[in-house]
């Protein structure tokens, strides 16, 4: 055993870069025999997470740890994915009890605890996050299509969207390239919702009989209101009503210019609403319904 002394620094130094796991494979490359591991694992220096993985010094890992033993359980090529790497980048609340680790289709291991996926995985899909190979975030959020419900998937984009992983312009860009990887239709489709926008001409065509419906007369549309132009206004009523369209991409200055409008009305007396394009085109029940409620609140206010 005398490389050992030799070799412990470099030893430490990987599994401190590696949240404190090795792989067999890389001891090895770093000049230690088969028999200096199996004497390390016979004095409590080593301890086998998964066959040919050890945690180093002692045998509680953190999460993190946990993942990388994963990983490197799978091979040199394999990288967290799925769930495992959606928690990695804090878009998921915790790591799942089997990890999830993509390989290339060449590969089959199997190993206990851990859920393998065999994929042809593309230099741009892959990267390193805390250390740990993975998925990127945009290959991630595709990957999560699979198995999560729209819901917690609108979630994943907007948190990805606020920790500046990735945005949804970049996104449905990418989407649009990988037509036929599983998920990305329903992320497009997803998206599509969100970023939907009307042409004036269109947005009348279907906001309009909404309002009818709702039992308000014909609004003014496109003109100007306490120096705003407004979308649509009801004057006997004091309402105006604003759509926005590309609700991803609104920019600060745009939000702060929205809530200038907004309060500006309010000062001279007028009731605001505010729908998505996606909303007129996609919830029209909740349109009218709103629009009948507010209407039915701004004529009693009127008679007083």
């Amino acid at each position: 055993m005398g490389g050992e002394t030799v070799q412990a620094p470099r030893i430490w130094a990987l599994s401190a870069r590696q949240h404190g796991v090795v792989a067999r494979w890389q001891l090895l490359a770093l000049g230690l025999n088969a028999r200096g591991i199996e004497h390390r694992l016979a004095r409590g220096r080593l301890h086998r997470l998964w066959r040919g993985v050890y945690a180093v010094g002692r045998p509680d890992v953190s999460m993190h740890g946990r993942l990388m033993a994963a990983v490197l359980a799978c091979g040199p090529n394999a990288v967290a994915s799925h769930r495992s790497a959606g928690w990695l980048y804090g878009l998921g609340p915790m790591l799942p009890a089997r990890v999830e680790v993509s390989v290339p289709t060449n590969c089959a291991p199997r190993k206990s605890g851990i859920s393998v996926h065999r994929r042809v995985l593309y230099e741009d899909d892959v990267t390193t996050h805390a250390g740990i190979p993975v998925t990127t975030p945009i290959c991630t959020i595709i990957d999560l299509a699979t198995c999560l419900g729209v819901d917690r998937l609108e979630r994943v984009v907007n948190e990805a969207d606020r920790l500046g992983l990735t945005d949804p312009e970049e996104l449905r860009t990418a989407v649009e390239s990988a037509t036929r990887r599983p998920g990305a239709a329903v992320v497009g489709r997803l998206l599509d919702r969100h970023t939907f926008t009307l042409t004036d001409s269109q947005l009348e065509r279907r906001f309009l009989p909404i309002a009818r419906r709702a039992g308000l007369s014909r609004p003014k549309t496109g003109c100007m209101v306490n120096g705003f132009e407004v979308d649509f206004y009801w004057p006997e009523l004091g309402l105006v009503i604003e759509t926005d369209g590309l609700r991803y991409h609104r920019t600060p200055a745009q939000q702060a210019r929205d809530r200038l409008r907004d309060q500006t009305h309010a000062a001279a007396g007028l009731a605001t609403l505010r729908f998505t394009h996606a909303q007129v085109a996609f919830d029209r029940d909740h349109v009218e319904e709103t629009l009948a409620a507010v209407a039915r609140r701004l004529e009693r206010r009127m008679q007083r």
